[in-house]
Formats: structure tokens, C-alpha cells, sequence
């Protein structure tokens, strides 16, 4: 919940500039409030920059107060739908059922969802890891189609706390994340107090497939670092 519409459309021109020269063939997402979504739409219209939203409801219109349907986003230019954050379920009562929804929900609208999963702190040390995700997938994607997917592997300990997940523990749980699922070609990202400090680290591993940015993503220079990563 950061930048007003002139605010975002201020860091949009920046970091345009600053991404001139990336590397074709990388996929650059910026995942806005919806009160920004149609200012960056219309700035962003053509070009490499794919806009994303960061929740969707489960039904095209009703008594859903504070909620935003697929309908809603789809005349926007929105493309991708970020699903089941930490944060949605750690503050606004989101589960693996509702997740599952909104998944569904995302694609027959024609996007493509980021679903998030991860572990709290409290989870990981009594050697949950595992168990907790893989029941996150489990329920998560039930009726889901993988070809239209990405999965995001966020320790919840991690996010904003700049206790970045080791690179090689990143690695080997998005291993096991691709492990239980049908197509082993969904691009799994991590998310987790990724900086430029530690991005290029993190990308060097074989199983992460992308990085999903929160903080360092609100300065243009940083976030551009980010996506040009070595």
C-alpha cells in the first residue's frame, strides 16, 4: 500500500528510463494499488512493463464491500493477479479455500495469477516448512490450470524483515514447491527482502525462476538493479 497516482506515475517514467537496455526476454511486472492501475495502464500501454493487480474477488459483481472483480480489472490492461500474499492471509483472513477462488476466478478472467506460499517463523522451527506448503499447493490449485500459472515461494519470516532466506534454502524449497506440481515448468519466483545486495545471488540458483520484490521495488533505481540482475 505505497504511491498515490501521481506518485506512481512519477516512478513509472524513472524507472522506464533506467530498464532501457534490460535483457530481452525478461518478464517485468509492476503490481500496483488499484487506485494507480489506470494512470500506469495508460502510461504503459505498448511497451515491456506488464501490469498486475494484487487481489482479486471470486465473483464478477455483488455485496462483496471493499472487493474488486475480474470485470473490474480486465478494461484496466491488467494481466497478472497477485494471489494468497502473506499478507492477505496473515491480516485479512485469506485461506487456502479463498485463495483457491480467487485463482479460479483469475484465470477464467483471461490472467495469469502469482500464487504465493510460505511459511511463518514459527512454522519453520517446529520443521513444518514442507508440510505447510505443500498443503498450500494442495488445496491452493485444486481445479487450477498450471499452463497459466506462477508460483511465488515467500518465507513470511523473511518479507520486510531483511532476513533474507539463504539462496541455496530458497533453491531447495522452490525444488520441492516443483516437485508437486503437474507441470514442472511453472516459473517459481522467491520473495523475501530481495535487494540488490543479494538479487544476483539469489538468481544464480537453478530452481528460482524470478523474484518477487516488495520493498526495493518502491525506488526506481533499486528496482531496476533488481530486474538487470548479473
Amino acid at each position: 500500500m505505497h504511491k498515490n497516482q501521481a506518485e506512481s506515475l512519477a516512478f513509472v517514467e524513472q524507472f522506464k528510463s533506467k530498464i532501457e537496455n534490460t535483457t530481452e526476454g525478461r518478464e517485468i511486472v509492476l503490481c500496483a494499488p488499484f487506485t494507480s492501475l489506470t494512470v500506469m495502464s495508460k502510461n504503459l500501454h505498448g511497451g515491456r512493463i506488464m501490469l498486475g493487480a494484487q487481489n482479486i474477488h471470486w465473483e464478477i459483481e455483488g455485496a462483496y464491500t471493499g472487493e474488486i472483480s475480474g470485470d473490474m480489472l480486465q478494461e484496466i490492461g491488467v494481466t497478472y493477479i497477485i494471489v494468497g500474499h502473506s499478507e492477505r492471509r496473515q491480516y485479512f483472513g485469506e485461506t487456502n479455500e479463498t485463495v483457491n477462488l480467487r485463482l479460479k476466478a483469475a484465470q477464467k478472467c483471461g490472467f495469469k495469477p502469482i500464487l504465493c506460499v510460505g511459511e511463518t517463523k514459527q512454522q519453520r522451527d517446529a520443521g513444518e516448512t514442507e508440510n505447510i506448503i505443500i498443503d498450500q499447493l494442495k488445496q491452493g490449485l485444486i481445479g487450477v490450470d498450471q499452463n497459466n500459472l506462477i508460483v511465488a515461494y515467500e518465507p513470511i519470516w523473511a518479507i520486510g524483515t531483511g532476513d533474507t532466506c539463504q539462496s541455496t534454502e530458497a533453491n531447495r524449497v522452490i525444488g520441492v514447491i516443483r516437485q508437486q506440481l503437474d507441470n514442472k515448468n511453472v516459473s517459481i519466483q522467491y520473495g523475501g527482502s530481495v535487494k540488490p545486495s543479494n538479487v544476483d545471488e539469489i538468481m544464480s540458483q537453478p530452481e528460482i525462476d524470478g523474484a518477487l520484490v516488495g520493498g526495493a521495488s518502491l525506488e526506481a533505481t533499486s528496482f531496476a538493479r533488481i530486474v538487470n540482475y548479473q
